[in-house]
This record gives C-alpha cells, sequence and structure tokens, in this order.
C-alpha cells in the first residue's frame, strides 16, 4: 500500500470514497507480492497494481461494487481454462486481494498512519480480512515498534488485541507484509479468522563507501530500488551532495569509523546493503572488518580485480578475520554481466542483490525451468 499511500491520503483527506484492492497472499508464480495494492479513485482513476496487468480489470469492477455497498471482499484470483485469459493469471500464480471501501468514516486511522510513515516511524497495519462474524471483517488497527505505544483501537476483545499485536511488531522488525490465522477470538492454535499484517518499515539502506564514479551510478540504482542511499567517504573533496545528488546523504568520515558508529546505534540490520568499492586497502579492509563482523547484513560488497581481492583477503586473514567471516564477502562485486561502464556495473551490484535476496541463480530465464519465481505453498 505504500506506493499508493499518497493517492489514498490525498482523496481521504478531501473527504473522499476510495476503492482499495491490497494482495495479501500469493501462492506459486503470483506477479506481485503482499502489499501490492491498486486504488479506485472517486472519479474512476486506476492508481496502482495488483498482478501487473492480469487481473486488474476483474479487480477494478470488484472495487466499484464495494464502493457502492460498503462491505469488503476478499476474493482468490488464479490460472483455469475458462478464465485464464479473462480474470485469471497467465503466470500460474494465484493471490488473494481484499478489497475495501475506504472513507475518512470507515478507516479513521488513516491521517495518523499517514504521518507516521511520513515521519519515518515503523508502523504496521493489522486488518481482519476473515471472520465467522461479517462484522468483524474489516477492522483495523495500528501497531507501533515501541512496546510502550499501545494500539489506539480494537479489533474486537483484548485476547485478540493481544495476540495480533504481538506478532505484528515481529513483521514489522523484520519489515514484512503476510497474512496471519488465529481463532475467532486471537486463539493462537485456533483457524476461522485472517489477519492482514502490512509493515510500513522505514526504507531499508544501501551505504556506498568510496565517493568515485561508479558510486554516483550505484546511488542512482539504490534510489530507483527503493534504498535510503548514504555515500561516505574520507575526502571532503570528493565526499560531496553536488557529485551525488541521488544519495539521500553524503558523510565525511572515515569509513570504517562511520560504520561502527551506525551499527552501535542500531542504524544497520539485516535488510542493509554495504557496497565497499573505495578498493584501497587503507579504507577497505579496515571497513570489511566491521563489516564482516556485524551479526546482521543483507549484503556487503567489495569492488576491484581478482587480483586486488585476493591481495584484500589475504590482508583481512593477517588481521584475524576468519574464513566464515570472508565467505559472507561478495567480491569481486556484481554479477557477470560484462558490464564496462559505471552505469552498467550499479545493474551489475543491484542484480546481484536481488538475486542474493530473493534467492535467485543469477542464469538467464531461458536457460532454466519451473517457474520463474519461488514456489509457494499451495493454498488448500
Amino acid at each position: 500500500m505504500r506506493d499508493v499511500l499518497p493517492e489514498l491520503v490525498g482523496w481521504w483527506r478531501e473527504g473522499r470514497t476510495v476503492g482499495l484492492a491490497t494482495v495479501i497472499a500469493t501462492w506459486r508464480s503470483a506477479p506481485r507480492q503482499p502489499g501490492a495494492a491498486m486504488l479506485l479513485g472517486p472519479q474512476g482513476e486506476a492508481v496502482g497494481s495488483v498482478s501487473g496487468g492480469c487481473v486488474e480489470g476483474a479487480v477494478y469492477e470488484l472495487a466499484g461494487e464495494v464502493v457502492e455497498t460498503g462491505a469488503p471482499q476478499l476474493q482468490r484470483y488464479g490460472v483455469s481454462d475458462d478464465d485464464a485469459l479473462s480474470v485469471g493469471l497467465t503466470c500460474g500464480g494465484i493471490l488473494d486481494v481484499l478489497v475495501e471501501s475506504v472513507s475518512p468514516e470507515s478507516f479513521p486511522e488513516l491521517g495518523e498512519l499517514a504521518d507516521l510513515v511520513d515521519a519515518g516511524e515503523p508502523v504496521a497495519l493489522a486488518t481482519v480480512v476473515e471472520h465467522p462474524d461479517p462484522a468483524v471483517v474489516g477492522r483495523r488497527v495500528l501497531v507501533r515498534q515501541d512496546e510502550a505505544d499501545q494500539p489506539t483501537a480494537s479489533l474486537g476483545s483484548a485476547r485478540m488485541d493481544a495476540a495480533i499485536v504481538d506478532d505484528a511488531r515481529g513483521l514489522l522488525e523484520a519489515g514484512r507484509n503476510a497474512t496471519l490465522e488465529y481463532g475467532p477470538d486471537g486463539e493462537r492454535r485456533g483457524e476461522g479468522m485472517r489477519v492482514f499484517v502490512s509493515s510500513f518499515a522505514p526504507a531499508p539502506r544501501m551505504i556506498i563507501f568510496g565517493a568515485i564514479d561508479f558510486a554516483a551510478a550505484a546511488a542512482r540504482m539504490g534510489s530507483f530500488l527503493g534504498y535510503r542511499v548514504t555515500v561516505c567517504d574520507a575526502r571532503p573533496v570528493f565526499a560531496t551532495s553536488t557529485r551525488f545528488p541521488d544519495a539521500d546523504e553524503v558523510v565525511v568520515d572515515w569509513p570504517h569509523r562511520y560504520l561502527e558508529a551506525e551499527a552501535e546505534a542500531g542504524r544497520v540490520d539485516g535488510r542493509t546493503v554495504l557496497a565497499v568499492l573505495t578498493h584501497d586497502p587503507k579504507f577497505d579492509v579496515p571497513l570489511l572488518e566491521v563489516a564482516l563482523r556485524l551479526p546482521e547484513v543483507g549484503y556487503i560488497g567489495a569492488m576491484g580485480s581478482r587480483r586486488t581481492h585476493d591481495d584484500r583477503v589475504a590482508r583481512l586473514r593477517e588481521a584475524g578475520v576468519s574464513e566464515d567471516e570472508i565467505a559472507r564477502l561478495a567480491s569481486p562485486i556484481g554479477l557477470d554481466l560484462g558490464a564496462r561502464t559505471p552505469e552498467e556495473t550499479a545493474v551489475s551490484i543491484a542484480a546481484e542483490i536481488i538475486s542474493r535476496r530473493w534467492g535467485g541463480k543469477g542464469a538467464p530465464l531461458t536457460r532454466t525451468a519451473g517457474p520463474i519465481h519461488h514456489e509457494h505453498a499451495s493454498p488448500e
């Protein structure tokens, strides 16, 4: 929902009613992940996407019905002989879509949600998408990361709230969206109630070390992929915002000292990407000593030739870095795309980050068999 939040909030603040369709679960080669959303605007505008074009028409029509009735609907879309080319997913996937009518009356918490997201504060939105009592479907609660901040609304009972808030905080910490199943009153071993948790965590970080031309291209790519990009270099003449307009911040500091301070402050986590482009031992060896020993980080890549890599690894071993720690390093950085220019190299680095994040092999799809996307368990 993050992608369509500005338009949704704009109409909400005008007192308009909008249809909101959200992917809450997927199986097999579904084209969009849980959390993808599409709006039906007050003048019939379509904003966003739930399937990359496969079922948008059907969802658009359903959203119109939901806006008229005000009753949310949960719809499953998949492939069948009858509807694969009309309202099915030709990619072979299956997805569940929740369609709701959103207005200031039906979603009074939206303003607070938008304010928290704008402020960069982690917040999760838990929505009941299925329940034996139709009156419970569509109830929402905002969940903040700090346990001292209690939800301002209730899903129906203290037991229900306690279970869902606890699980939502876990998903928020991981930056994940998921559909959870409980008993009708929040029983963890029960069934009958499904709750979709949409996490609005701050953007993941990409920290680029080395204020070189390749860093400028990597910063553009990182921003395009949705990262909050930092460029760090110890040389003030090179580390300037003018040279890196796509970076969210440019820091003048010794790389290892900056990373150490950021980690101690809790600003490096499992979603953080580190790109070491300095390829200078006096910078990158102390930096990698810190990086490779971090308990959580999503990706650590270092630029340089194979000779540079061999020299770097030898220096790391001399510094006492273990083989297991060195094995975390992606070096030489990037996938083998034959890249030459800074822009092509940035694509190569991004491709490796994406591949590692989702477990891809980095091989041409023409040389692989089976589903394009990761296999998920089939729905019952």
